[in-house]
């Protein structure tokens, strides 16, 4: 998710951050409905990491904060399984042209600290997010509204020569209008992503305090964070949003491995793990019973190339035909039946399966295992230079075990020279990708932000897109994805992207693995948990046993 990431960062080799919803989340959810008797106030406990930032709605970009963030704060909209928008803080979102769009909002709501949430609640918000000066790694999710280049200049170190966006205007208490520097047929959609939250008057007096502690207009409101321990939130009794909690609150308790976090779930001592460890999938259906979750989600794993590393630059930029050839090296079938049990399916394309313009081999048939080829076309290419690679990771999440199939696989395809290069967290993998310290290629998993296949190529392969830490730029496709962008409906633009997503092995961003699914489970003290179609667990639903 966002240099930094434009959507949720998936953190774990299962599940992610897509990311509540704190980029979207439709509805869709395994789980239990098993009853007894419910204490409305109780508190339950989800496995967590620690946020890698402050829990800022412009900066918050990752798994672990996102999904803290999914509670603390509610968007214009959110979307259903059947990628339909479902109305939240807003009354209605508009446009005739899907140029200029208006926002009308519910009356009566109010931010955690009581004041109302009004149109200049969001209109503020959005600006000050987009706003250069505070440097959001977000940022580059309001470039279609009109002056955004006036409040972020594109020019490293140029200043911003307005403090609003002439795109944005305030009617009245509860109307707004929007306008865009050209059409976008899906900009509804993008409103679920938690960027667009608003924020209350009392965030700009101490950003940095509002980072710490957050004041939102969500169905649970801010308690305490205890750094690498816990984040406690309780329900916001207030709160108008359909989606209130069944509830009292929830504690987020930091694990630094999944596998400790699977065993205090098997004793009792957490309630709901979003995801689990390589090593405890072959048992954790025998050992949960009907309190195991296996569902899928729309989220994809993939291999991403550190395109500013002096391998991939020197003496000349990397050949797309050594990335094609590095991954049909890999057999992706087997790596998930036998190291992965299962729990994944061999990607065939970039867009994760779910969302609006999914298509069967969008890779154009670039995934399939084929040493031969594989062979042939790193050749082709000029080889990779050393003849070696390595695969950044974070250890916390774990990736060892898969990364070294991977390895092991193009090692035996093509006698390339692959290791896996851990980082101690995922704090630590995102701080190297995001000071261009990645020595040759990364790990890389995205959740969906909104069901629309724009999510998984704008937002990760346009040039200074967020979500775009390898630096890959073309200008040949970013005329292809402006254009997309620009088509008359939505559906256009859905087929649009679907072209380009075919022509993407042209490009080799990046080299797809498998399409994410929730593995997960929870414990006996709890019922009603379900996953969103962002795979992570949905809060407000989860019922507490007396």
């Amino acid at each position: 998710m966002r240099g930094a990431k434009s959507a949720k960062w998936v953190t774990g080799a299962i599940i992610v951050a897509l990311a509540a919803t704190a980029c979207g989340g439709g509805k869709s959810g395994g789980g239990s409905d098993a009853k007894g008797a419910v204490d409305p106030n109780g508190i339950f406990s989800v496995e967590l990491g620690e946020p890698e930032k402050p829990l800022l709605t412009g900066d918050t970009m990752e798994s672990n904060g996102s999904a803290v963030m999914a509670g603390l704060f509610s968007t214009l909209v959110d979307y259903k399984a059947d990628g339909s928008l479902e109305m939240i803080n807003a009354e209605s979102v508009t446009t005739t042209d899907s140029k200029k769009w208006t926002v009308k909002l519910k009356a009566g709501w109010t931010f955690h600290d009581g004041t109302p949430v009004t149109s200049k609640s969001f209109v503020d918000a959005w600006n000050w997010n987009a706003n250069v000066k505070n440097a959001q790694g977000l940022s580059s999710w309001f470039a279609d509204i009109k002056g955004f280049d006036k409040v972020h200049p594109e020019a490293e170190g140029a200043k911003p020569t307005a403090e609003t966006m002439e795109g944005l205007k305030v009617v009245d208490e509860t109307t707004f209008t929007i306008e865009l520097t050209k059409a976008v047929p899906y900009f509804g959609h993008k409103l679920a992503y938690i960027v667009f939250a608003p924020l209350p008057a009392s965030f700009y007096k101490d950003p940095e305090a509002g980072g710490q502690k957050p004041v939102g207009n969500g169905p649970y409101k801010f308690k305490s964070w205890d750094h690498k321990k816990k984040i406690e939130i309780t329900r916001y009794d207030d709160y108008k949003g359909p989606n209130k909690a069944k509830n009292g609150g929830v504690v987020f308790k930091n694990y630094t491995t999944l596998e400790a976090a699977y065993e205090d779930l098997k004793s009792g001592n957490v309630d709901v793990l979003r995801q689990i460890a390589p090593k405890d999938l072959p048992v954790y259906r025998q050992d949960l019973g009907d309190r195991a979750v296996d569902q899928p989600y729309s989220a994809i794993q993939t291999i991403a190339v550190a395109f500013y590393a002096d391998q991939w630059k020197k003496p000349k930029a990397i050949d797309p035909r050594v990335v094609q050839g590095l991954s049909m090296a890999i057999d992706r079938a087997t790596i998930t039946k036998t190291v992965l049990n299962g729990t994944r399916e061999p990607a065939t394309g970039w867009v994760a399966k779910g969302v609006l313009g999914f298509q069967e081999d969008g890779g154009a048939g670039v995934t399939k295992f084929d040493p031969a080829k594989a062979k042939e076309l790193i050749k082709a290419g000029g080889g990779v230079p050393n003849n070696k690679i390595s695969i950044q990771y974070n250890a916390d999440g774990g990736h060892k075990e898969w990364v070294d199939a991977v390895c092991n696989s193009i090692q035996q395809a093509t006698d390339v020279q692959c290791v896996g290069d851990g980082k101690p967290d995922f704090q630590a993998d995102l701080t190297a990708r995001k000071t261009k310290q990645v020595k040759s290629l990364y790990r890389s998993g995205w959740v969906l932000d909104y069901p629309v296949n724009a999510n998984f190529i704008s937002d990760l392969f346009r040039t200074g897109a967020g979500g775009n830490q390898g630096d890959f730029s073309n200008k040949d496709l970013d005329a292809k994805i402006a254009k997309a962008d620009s088509a008359a409906t939505l559906d256009e633009s859905v087929k649009a992207y679907q072209a380009i997503e075919k022509d993407l092995k042209n490009y080799m961003p990046s080299i797809p693995l498998w399409y994410y699914k929730v593995n997960a489970g929870f414990s006996e003290k709890v019922s009603g948990v379900a996953y969103g179609q962002d795979g992570d667990p949905i809060l407000t639903g989860v019922e507490v046993k007396k």
